[in-house]
């Protein structure tokens, strides 16, 4: 049986098929087509199972429809829920996903960036790596848009949304004190991004704001690409040369569940004389014993302002000067348990 085509639709709609070509390429409404119009071609193609050939309406339009998503890892949690959630809202847009990893890694995040251009993706969201600031402006010089997330690049005029990392930083150690604890640690991976160092200022301003000495034999650093025994024994030398600590804030997530397994090794227990929280949730926070006490980032809300400004940037007319770029922060929540 020979599948419909645009004609068989515009047929049966009794309109023209410039005006299925209207809309099928997202153009409706720029053309003034009533919403009726719109409502009943959208109706008949779902009953005809229609599926226009995507290589040709990509010639005929330059668009493929596609939007190239790059984090920094796919497997952390964060970036995986974060990746789900844009995927489902895009998809019901009419537009698919395709993403990969930097592995914090700027050499290997230019080289993503090209890959995409030769795909022709029609927009870009990237949780950015210094050093790629050159090709981010680039794609903003090409009227691309581009969305990054989780890092800003300050001296980027480009589309961002990001939570309150200081804030986030804050309110864990603010928690901390509170419960009593004096000799807090930072555990923190070993990278120069904009959010990282954002919790490690949050958690200084409320040592500071409490009366309470930072220590730098307390702040350690962890190489992005540690082994889980490299990690191990930094985590060891932490525990041997200040057994004072009454308290860690792990900065990422995938940190304190490396930490959880190491004080499980030792056997240090997690109770009223010694507690850690991590920042970002995780399903094995909520079930371990004791339960852990997180910063929760509000994943839900970043992904729908990441693909709200990425469709409002690909249905506006990209001849026209661009007007302001969308600047989101997020507030975080301290999930005391």
């Amino acid at each position: 049986m020979k599948p419909p085509s645009i004609k068989d639709i515009a047929k049966r709609a009794e309109v023209s098929i410039t005006t299925v070509s209207f809309i099928l390429n997202g153009k409706a409404e720029k053309m003034r087509i009533s919403k009726e119009v719109i409502k009943r071609v959208e109706e008949i193609i779902q009953e005809l199972g229609f599926k226009p050939n995507q290589v040709a309406r990509s010639l005929r339009t330059g668009n493929t429809k596609t939007i190239g998503l790059i984090v920094e890892d796919i497997s952390n949690p964060f970036f995986s829920a974060i990746a789900r959630l844009i995927e489902d809202k895009a998809y019901k847009k009419g537009y698919k996903i395709s993403y990969s990893s930097t592995e914090n890694d700027p050499v290997k995040a230019r080289e993503l960036i090209e890959m995409f251009k030769s795909r022709k993706v029609d927009a870009y969201i990237i949780a950015p790596v210094p050093g790629i600031e050159e090709d981010i402006r680039q794609l903003l010089a090409e009227r691309i848009p581009v969305v990054i997330f989780d890092r800003n690049l300050p001296d980027l005029d480009v589309n961002y949304v990001v939570v309150d990392n200081l804030e986030g930083g804050y309110s864990a150690t603010e928690f901390l004190i509170n419960k009593g604890r004096k000799n807090i640690a930072f555990v923190t991976v070993d990278v120069g991004v904009d959010q990282i160092n954002n919790r490690f200022l949050g958690y200084q301003k409320a040592l500071r704001d409490h009366g309470i000495k930072a220590n730098e034999k307390t702040l350690v650093k962890i190489p992005f690409d540690a082994t889980e025994e490299d990690t191990n024994n930094l985590l060891k030398v932490l525990f041997e040369e200040n057994p004072q600590i009454d308290a860690v804030f792990f900065s990422t997530n995938y940190l304190a569940v490396r930490g959880l397994f190491f004080l499980k090794s030792i056997q240090k227990p997690i109770n009223d004389g010694f507690m850690i929280v991590a920042y970002d949730d995780q399903d094995v926070f909520r079930i371990h014993t004791p339960p852990i006490s997180v910063v929760d980032q509000p994943i839900e809300q970043i992904a729908e302002k990441i693909i709200d400004i990425i469709l409002q940037e690909l249905s506006a007319d990209r001849s026209l000067p661009q007007s302001e770029r969308s600047k989101v922060i997020l507030p975080t929540k301290f999930i005391e348990r």
